[in-house]
């Protein structure tokens, strides 16, 4: 499929901006995989194994519009910020009207901060909301190797524990054998809670998903062994050419430091091959945004969603 910028100037009619679309199935696969080898992401939102994990549970659809590649949340109403050639805030709000002449809502998502900055006329079209609960954590690999700061101290000695507890412990790679068994540790935790969360059976559904499509999408993942059982595993990816992004995490409770364990095994593994870590968004949950924050995160990315004036 081809898939390039067009020049303003070339101004489709109305009834070919939108050139194709469709929804993230393993048949769209290597030319998604190669819009993004163009246009590297730097948010989670917009890596490869979410988008196709993911999909199913929020509804997305892929549209090509104007030689951008656009991605729609059909069950949260928002559109992401276009990947492609920069759009300039005429064109973003060209967009939006379009989107709402289609029926969808006009809201725009995981907008930069630094886009505002070089845009600042988008503040004519639009108005501007910072999502501080949409903020993604990103950390230095060696700091969540080392963990030698202050604040950390604490972090360190939980896994110097589990180190001291079990000394036989093992740290080995997702095969498929593997998978089946971390589905059913997370399973298995859901089913011990009293009330399940929507975002987690979200998230579980999610999981399977990124397991059943893992030798097409090539996710990465580790899992801690205390003799033959899962005191902890994590699945993550390659998100850009300096950072690798975290997908999932689980550990058990009956291993104290298993959490910290997980943590640090997987910044070994990835040490040399990026400069840093995406652990994601707490979607404002306040023990997880306490749990991000107790890493001492390098910074914080945090998006911006554009809304119609017209339509406020």
């Amino acid at each position: 499929m081809q898939y390039q910028c067009q020049a303003k100037e070339e101004e489709p009619s109305q009834q070919t901006l939108f050139t194709d679309q469709g929804n993230f199935e393993v048949n769209s696969l290597a030319w998604v995989t190669d819009i993004f080898k163009k246009f590297p992401s730097d948010t989670c939102e917009t890596s490869t194994v979410n988008l196709f994990t993911w999909g199913p549970t929020h509804d997305y659809n892929w549209f090509l519009y104007k030689g951008r590649f656009l991605i729609y949340d059909g069950r949260h109403k928002y559109l992401l910020m276009p990947v492609g050639c920069p759009m300039d805030p005429e064109d973003l709000y060209g967009l939006a009207q379009h989107m709402m002449n289609m029926g969808l809502c006009p809201r725009i998502c995981q907008v930069p901060k630094a886009y505002l900055a070089e845009n600042p006329e988008i503040y004519d079209y639009f108005t501007v909301a910072a999502d501080r609960d949409g903020a993604e954590y990103v950390y230095k690999t060696r700091n969540l190797i080392n963990l030698d700061t202050q604040k950390l101290h604490k972090k360190k000695n939980l896994v110097s524990q589990f180190h001291r507890k079990y000394p036989d412990f093992t740290v080995v790679p997702l095969d498929s054998a593997l998978q089946d068994r971390c589905l059913d540790f997370a399973r298995q935790q859901l089913d011990a809670m009293a009330q399940v969360p929507k975002s987690l059976e979200d998230e579980f559904s999610a999981m399977k998903q990124a397991f059943a499509l893992w030798t097409c999408l090539c996710p990465e993942g580790l899992a801690v062994m205390v003799q033959d059982r899962i005191a902890a595993f994590a699945v993550f990816s390659r998100l850009n050419k300096t950072t690798f992004d975290i997908h999932f995490e689980k550990f058990s409770l009956d291993f104290k430091g298993a959490s910290q364990v997980i943590n640090q095994e997987t910044a070994k593994y990835l040490e040399g091959r990026c400069t840093y870590i995406n652990r994601e968004q707490d979607l404002g949950i306040a023990g997880l945004r306490q749990a991000k924050l107790s890493y001492e995160p390098y910074r914080l990315l945090v998006p911006h969603t554009l809304k119609l004036k017209t339509s406020a």
